[in-house]
């Protein structure tokens, strides 16, 4: 079995989702330090932005965050971001048409596994982030009405030319969910729906799911 560092990640994933996690946490440069409470029913855009200007405070303030120290940025992120994603309609779309093969123990496995790998991604990024990058929430485009929209942005980076960052959202229950990712024309459902294939075709749902496992290790 290939090593899901090797099989999953290439630098060029990699950039991209720290360029996406930078824009979740950057979104809003002057925003106050202040934590503003979250309304998952307001207007795409008002939601990424104030899901995205929290955690963007909580990183300011943190010193622990900025060190890098992975179980502290693992709490902000639990706290901050992963409320408000649905990662179980990210993982099942990215597994495609080999998640009805699953049984509902692997899917719940897969779920875990796979978040595992996101959060670990995402740790990487925040003890990276470049602090003078600030992201620029774009006007909306269709029908806020939706059950399910994009919600555009531009993120400014200290070391890079400025990048299109798009979050995909759905309608639940409970109001609006994150769960897609758009960094330069890559969405990210898309990127791990053709390499969970390759590895599912290889090894089977439980070789995907040690796979992602071992990388979380």
């Amino acid at each position: 079995m290939q090593k899901f560092s090797s099989l999953f990640f290439s630098r060029r994933l990699t950039r991209l989702l720290t360029a996406g996690v930078m824009g979740l946490f950057f979104a809003g440069s002057g925003a106050a330090l202040a934590q503003d409470p979250v309304d998952a029913n307001a207007s795409p855009n008002q939601f990424v932005e104030v899901v995205a200007n929290n955690a963007l405070a909580e990183v300011k303030k943190n010193r622990a965050v900025q060190s890098g120290d992975l179980n502290t940025i693992n709490q902000v992120i639990d706290q901050y971001v992963l409320p408000y994603v649905n990662f179980e309609k990210t993982t099942r779309l990215a597994a495609g048409r080999y998640w009805r093969q699953a049984t509902p123990q692997q899917q719940k496995d897969l779920v875990e596994a796979f978040r595992g790998t996101l959060v670990r991604t995402y740790s990487g990024a925040l003890a990276n982030v470049d602090q003078r990058s600030s992201i620029a929430i774009l006007p909306f485009r269709g029908d806020a009405n939706a059950d399910d929209v994009v919600v555009r942005s531009t993120l400014s980076q200290g070391n890079g030319p400025a990048v299109g960052v798009d979050y995909r959202l759905e309608k639940t229950p409970q109001g609006w969910k994150i769960y897609d990712l758009n960094v330069e024309g890559i969405w990210l459902i898309q990127n791990y729906r053709n390499q969970f294939a390759q590895q599912i075709s290889q090894n089977g749902i439980q070789g995907l799911i040690d796979a992602l496992n071992s990388g979380n290790k």
